[in-house]
């Protein structure tokens, strides 16, 4: 079977970073990071379905980017943790789009215990929806961007937490995000045959509404059961002098789904200021 991935030296510059007739699904689009690498796609030309659990949040990031943008953008509510969910997501985006070219695993948990007091449940609503979503959501894009030979490119976020522990009671999390780096790598050789690219992008601590929530909650959480938590300061390892904002990231997002990074497919990429050097 041969492998649709064409050599594009020929392709002039703005033609390779247009998604310009391409379809894609953002999951957890509604807000932060998502909405901004949701907006940057869409400023590319994309038609695109942002999918969250929030699903009032979803419709209304939706219509800010149809204006914004003159693309065709739905929102849908979405578990990625549950299977029937992602496939109706997967399903909406051929029924209403007419295709799936692009999809982005960027919803996320970002919880925080000590190992000794970390409950059972906590282990396993992080890697459902940090590591099983991420399945989910590439087996359903994959299964549907195989249908009509057209392949397409597979993002999941990762973390540095996927190269690193950066400080006490991440297990859950650090656990869940180097299984998804290593699932980039596998999906990568099984979808390949596909004409299907999967890339990661790893960004640093980057400051939005949900990390900032998540945050706050572990540091509360930890001071209840009088554990203290001094997470470093993230500052003191930016190369670039600041710290990352979402749309630093949503453009390595961009460069990852278009035909710029058209050879690179199994690799994740570090948006981290140079952090993890």
């Amino acid at each position: 079977m041969p492998f649709p991935f064409p050599d594009v030296s020929d392709i002039p510059l703005s033609e390779l970073i247009s998604l310009r007739g391409r379809r894609a699904v953002v999951t957890g689009g509604a807000q932060g990071l998502g909405k901004a690498i949701a907006a940057r796609l869409a400023e590319a030309g994309t038609d695109i379905v942002i999918a969250d659990l929030n699903e009032e949040l979803a419709g209304a990031a939706a219509e800010e980017l149809a204006a914004r943008f003159g693309v065709k953008a739905l929102g849908a509510r979405a578990d990625v943790s549950d299977t029937d969910s992602v496939a109706q997501v997967a399903d909406r985006a051929l029924a209403e789009l007419g295709g799936l070219d692009v999809w982005v695993n960027n919803a996320g948990l970002f919880p925080n215990a000590p190992v000794l007091q970390m409950p059972d449940e906590m282990w396993d609503q992080v890697f459902a929806v940090n590591a099983r979503g991420v399945f989910l959501g590439s087996r359903e894009a994959a299964r549907r961007m195989a249908v009509d030979g057209r392949g397409g490119v597979i993002v999941n976020i990762i973390s540095t937490a996927g190269f690193k522990v950066a400080f006490t009671g991440m297990a859950a999390y650090v656990a869940s995000k180097h299984a998804a780096r290593g699932l980039t790598k596998s999906l990568a050789v099984d979808l390949a045959p596909l004409g299907v690219r999967v890339l990661g992008v790893a960004p640093s601590f980057v400051p939005t509404e949900g990390n900032l929530a998540a945050a706050q909650a572990a540091t509360e959480q930890a001071a209840a059961a009088g554990i203290e938590i001094s997470p470093p300061d993230v500052m003191e390892h930016s190369r670039i002098g600041r710290l990352g904002v979402p749309d630093d990231i949503a453009r390595v997002v961009l460069f990852a789904a278009s035909d710029l990074s058209m050879i690179m497919t199994g690799s994740t990429l570090l948006a981290d200021a140079g952090e993890t050097i």
